[in-house]
């Protein structure tokens, strides 16, 4: 499975506009999210690219309250994902994770701690995690290519502003933290399996995440 978010950018401007992830079976894949509900916000293609444990990366989806956390965990249950973490209440709200057939890594979650009318199946927002050794020198690496911040704690999190047409955010955290936060070992080797595409030059950043022109 690779990642392969495409973006679009102006001379002073670049942000996050799309999500491929490259897997195995193409039609399992496109079977899976579309039972899981995220089929609108990602694009597929076939990849044997070789990676083992933590990819570095989750995909998190907010949502209104408990029971549609719970919904969209149990439709990616009945399709075929691992739960990592049992959705539960904590500190900040409730939620959980699980992982795709693919191997991808889904956080679901509310800050909403009850449920103030029924569950449904929209999505208010999805972020793209990258776990990265050093935060702060990574923002600055992507503020000098063009990227603006719209949150910023730190060393540990950071938070890009999409663009107008972006239907996932960028975000950056702590390696070792995401994959604590997620419930697997921070351990992994092979390709990250995430390229994020955009209208500029191909590069890589510190952490060895690609990027490449887009077509």
């Amino acid at each position: 499975m690779m990642v392969m978010a495409t973006t679009t950018s102006t001379a002073a401007h670049t942000s996050l506009a799309s999500v491929t992830l490259e897997v195995a079976d193409v039609v399992a894949a496109r079977l899976f999210y579309s039972a899981f509900g995220v089929d609108t916000y990602i694009r597929l293609q076939a990849s044997e690219a070789h990676s083992t444990g933590f990819r570095g990366f989750t995909l998190a989806l907010t949502v209104s309250g408990p029971a549609t956390v719970d919904g969209f965990v149990g439709a990616a249950v009945d399709a075929g994902a691992t739960v990592l973490r049992p959705a539960a209440k904590s500190l900040w709200g409730y939620g959980g994770v699980v992982q795709a057939p693919d191997g991808t890594i889904w956080k679901i979650a509310t800050s909403a701690k009850k449920d103030t009318g029924p569950a449904t199946r929209e999505i208010d927002e999805v972020v793209l995690l990258l776990g990265v050794e050093g935060v702060k020198a990574t923002k600055q690496f992507y503020v000098s290519r063009g990227l603006t911040v719209a949150k910023s704690f730190g060393g540990k999190y950071v938070e890009f502003a999409p663009g107008a047409s972006s239907a996932v955010k960028l975000a950056l955290y702590k390696r070792r933290a995401l994959a604590k936060d997620l419930g697997v070992p921070a351990d992994g080797t092979g390709s990250h399996r995430i390229v994020l595409g955009g209208t500029a030059d191909a590069f890589t950043d510190l952490d060895g995440f690609a990027w490449e022109a887009a077509a």
